[in-house]
């Protein structure tokens, strides 16, 4: 497993689609997910310290954990089957794990400053390298130049049956609806 940083959330133009940003901590791979506007939006607000008025669900959740004693350890992104990412939290050393969306799993994280990791096998599948030309790039600005360059369709499947480009993410699963239309590239 390797330890992620999420360097942010921004919206893929010209779609509209969220995308976060995951960043290899002690390697230069970058791993991509499109989520759901309401998860970029809870993603977002714990990087920024946004403290809302009531509690918002990720904020819910972290406390009634804490409240019955349970810790969370670690977020893993464990694998991705068909182009959907899937995630595990790791609570109370190890003894329960709980399937988990990755948008949630992340905005969770970043709510208990708990460590994010990924599978080897899925930043081999999904981990993008970028190439840069300078080093000394600020981190935010690296992002948005991926970002700029990058759109869903660079995720749709070859003629072979697999990814186009293995940073492939998959739709959404809710049982209400996020109106994605089951979009390749999302999560």
């Amino acid at each position: 497993m390797k330890e992620l940083d999420v360097l942010g959330v921004r919206v893929e133009m010209p779609s509209n689609n969220p995308i976060v940003l995951l960043r290899e901590r002690d390697g230069q791979r970058y791993l991509p997910i499109w989520i759901a506007a309401p998860e970029a939006t809870a993603i977002a607000y714990a990087q920024q310290g946004v403290t809302p008025p009531r509690p918002l669900t990720h904020d819910l959740m972290v406390t009634v954990l804490q409240t019955l004693g349970h810790s969370l350890d670690q977020v893993q992104i464990t694998s991705m089957e068909d182009n959907i990412f899937y995630a595990v939290l790791v609570l109370d050393g190890g003894k329960t794990e709980i399937s988990s969306r990755p948008s949630d799993a992340i905005a969770l994280a970043l709510r208990s400053a708990t460590p994010i990791v990924a599978t080897d096998s899925v930043l081999d599948a999904a981990g993008v390298t970028l190439a840069m030309e300078d080093e000394d790039e600020d981190e935010v600005e690296r992002f948005r130049e991926f970002l700029d360059n990058v759109s869903a369709e660079d995720f749709e499947e070859d003629a072979e049956g697999g990814p186009a480009d293995p940073s492939a993410d998959a739709p959404e699963e809710s049982d209400q609806g996020d109106g994605t239309g089951g979009d390749p590239g999302r999560e």
